[in-house]
């Protein structure tokens, strides 16, 4: 489970500002919030409208998003959303418990000034989405933070995984954060901005123990 080649370089084939990076982009947040449901048929055409796009930038944001396991393809049928797989779902947490918490360390030793800037800024307003209940706003901060985080390792390799497996387990996320208060989701907000603080002061045991926190407990410990 992990991206395409290039795909967390800044000026490779999936850099920002191309159009089916545009699109992986609209896709993925619209699976992860259930806009597009568990199993629904996905038809190019459909797509392309929808999202303003072009077909072969969707069929390639597709073909992303099947490497990554958040679509399958399926003969005779087409190109599906991947089910919500609760044990799938949770052996990624068990493997992001392994990888997100070192993510952190190594981006607290390796981060540059404008990584730095990423990772801070990625909640800006963050009070406000809470206040109004806009779940697509704070998935989209909580997207740029990790990506940021990511980045900021300067592994390409690593950030590959470790975007791939976040983008599986947010789907659990989303769904759990639905039902959360807004002072347990502020909560959660306050975490993030503390493994920021980690990592600008450089601070890797920080970082990567503030990580641990916010990654919390697997599904199966939550609804066991």
């Amino acid at each position: 489970m992990k991206g395409p080649l290039n795909s967390v370089e800044p000026h490779g084939d999936w850099a920002p500002g191309l159009q089916k990076a545009r699109l992986y982009d609209l896709i993925l947040m619209d699976i992860i919030l259930g806009e597009l449901a568990p199993m629904q048929v996905l038809e190019e055409k459909a797509l392309a409208a929808r999202y303003a796009g072009g077909v072969g930038g969707v069929r390639d944001a597709l073909g992303r998003l099947a490497l990554e396991g958040l679509v399958m393809r399926r003969p005779r049928v087409g190109t599906i959303v991947a089910p919500l797989d609760i044990a799938e779902i949770e052996h990624a947490f068990e493997v992001r418990r392994m990888l997100e918490g070192r993510t952190a360390a190594l981006a607290a030793r390796n981060a540059r000034p404008s990584d730095l800037v990423a990772i801070a800024g990625a909640f800006d307003g963050a009070e406000a989405a809470i206040a109004a209940g806009d779940f697509r706003a704070m998935l989209a901060m909580d997207h740029a933070f990790h990506r940021a985080v990511a980045f900021a390792t300067h592994n390409p390799t690593l950030a590959r995984f470790v975007i791939a497996l976040q983008n599986v387990a947010t789907r659990f996320w989303i769904w759990q954060m639905e039902k959360q208060t807004p002072e347990d989701q502020l909560k959660d907000v306050m975490l993030h901005r503390a493994m920021a603080r980690a990592i600008a002061d450089r601070d890797p045991v920080a970082a990567e123990a503030t990580c641990a926190l916010l990654i919390g407990e697997p599904p199966s410990a939550q609804h066991g």
